[in-house]
């Protein structure tokens, strides 16, 4: 189950217009219109992307009125952070190890 979760929220965070809407419910609740106006897109297409974002469990919509209000849902972002985690470990190793065989290098090179 939570392969699929991350599954789905890196294939939500893969678009650069899924993270912009990220980034603008980052700071509030907004409807579907307010979403879509800084990438000049339709509504529809807006849509489409809230509901990529949505089954990833990274927003939540509900209806007020005509207009379908969204909310950012942080927890699957909290998942992911952690799975990327143990890479850092594992890359912070790796680089650490790098550097210490370039200095020991570069005391090597006669000047």
């Amino acid at each position: 189950m939570v392969e699929y979760r991350l599954d789905a929220t890196f294939h939500a965070l893969a678009d650069p217009t899924r993270r912009g809407m990220l980034a603008h419910l980052s700071l509030g609740e907004k409807s579907i219109g307010e979403l879509a106006e800084p990438f000049a897109m339709t509504f529809a297409g807006a849509a489409k992307h809230v509901r990529v974002l949505e089954g990833a469990g990274l927003v939540a919509r509900r209806k007020v009125g005509r207009s379908y209000m969204c909310a950012l849902k942080p927890d699957p972002l909290a998942e992911a952070q952690k799975w990327l985690r143990q890479w850092e470990k594992f890359w912070t190793i790796r680089l650490d190890a790098l550097e210490a065989i370039i200095a020991a290098d570069q005391r090597e090179k006669p000047e």
